[in-house]
């Protein structure tokens, strides 16, 4: 038993060692003095202040934060609206229609979509005119489109385990249905919501392949200018903006753990309070 337990987490460190040292190595590669990856030529911040400086890169950065943030936005109003009638309406007409709709952007290639985008987008000037150019309002309107299948899938999951005579209790006491949609429902899905939101700006943000295909001149994403830059070798103030990126993620998480564990321990001193105060 004890050679099957040393051999378990000897097979768990390799793993983990195979998915986190490639990170280590280019985080300490941002703050390697020399050019290349393989020679190391002291501690040095010079890649951080030149990255700083490079104003393409803060002008991609600034562009896909404003395009995450609206696509988010919009997928989760439009994706919200489409998980509660699937998932509160029952059968209705065109009910097996709209959830293959919401189906097919996921298990679609991104190859397949960002290209019927693109069609999309040609015929539409072609017919009305309009978009006049592509750049970031199509960038925005193709990731609203994937990006909505991931909110309303969330957002039905947690419709179906809601309880309905909440909704049902409401309209027995008079109140209309989009009162009740606002002071019950939403507040019900709130965290649904929520999780829709956060995951549809983390897809916009980390977007390459569609924002590829609807992008146009001066509308470069951050994935695209990197992408575009590793192609001619990877320099070292991209691994500087690596490194600034897995920075803030680690704190986004760390805040969110420390926040878990502050509600979970609260939880557990209520309780203990609950046992002591019994008679």
């Amino acid at each position: 038993m004890k050679g099957r337990g040393l051999a378990v987490y000897t097979w768990l460190a390799l793993g983990y060692l195979f998915f986190y040292l490639p990170i280590i190595l280019l985080v300490a590669n941002s703050f390697n003095a020399s050019r290349i990856g393989s020679h190391w030529g002291g501690f040095s911040l010079h890649w951080y202040r030149q990255l700083f400086a490079d104003e393409q890169i803060l002008h991609s950065a600034w562009l896909s934060v404003q395009i995450a943030f609206f696509s988010a936005c919009g997928a989760t109003v439009l994706g919200g609206f489409a998980g509660l009638a699937l998932g509160r309406m029952g059968k209705f007409r065109g009910r097996t229609a709209l959830a293959g709709m919401v189906a097919a952007p996921l298990v679609m290639p991104e190859v397949i979509t960002g290209l019927s985008l693109l069609l999309l987008f040609v015929s539409m000037r072609a017919v009305f005119g309009w978009p006049h150019a592509r750049g970031a309002l199509t960038i925005t309107i193709a990731h609203i489109t994937f990006c909505l299948a991931y909110v309303a899938v969330v957002v039905q999951s947690r419709v179906a385990t809601m309880d309905a005579s909440l909704e049902e209790a409401a309209m027995d006491l008079g109140g209309r249905p989009f009162r009740v949609l606002l002071d019950i429902t939403i507040p019900g899905i709130a965290p649904a919501l929520l999780s829709g939101w956060l995951l549809s700006f983390t897809l916009s943000l980390d977007d390459l392949v569609i924002s590829s295909f609807v992008s146009g001149p001066g509308a470069n994403t951050l994935p695209m200018l990197i992408f575009s830059k590793v192609k001619l070798g990877i320099t070292p103030d991209i691994n500087a903006l690596a490194a600034l990126i897995i920075g803030v993620v680690t704190l986004g998480v760390s805040v969110a753990g420390g926040w878990m564990f502050a509600q979970q321990r609260q939880a557990l001193v209520l309780q203990r309070q609950q046992r002591t105060e019994r008679p």
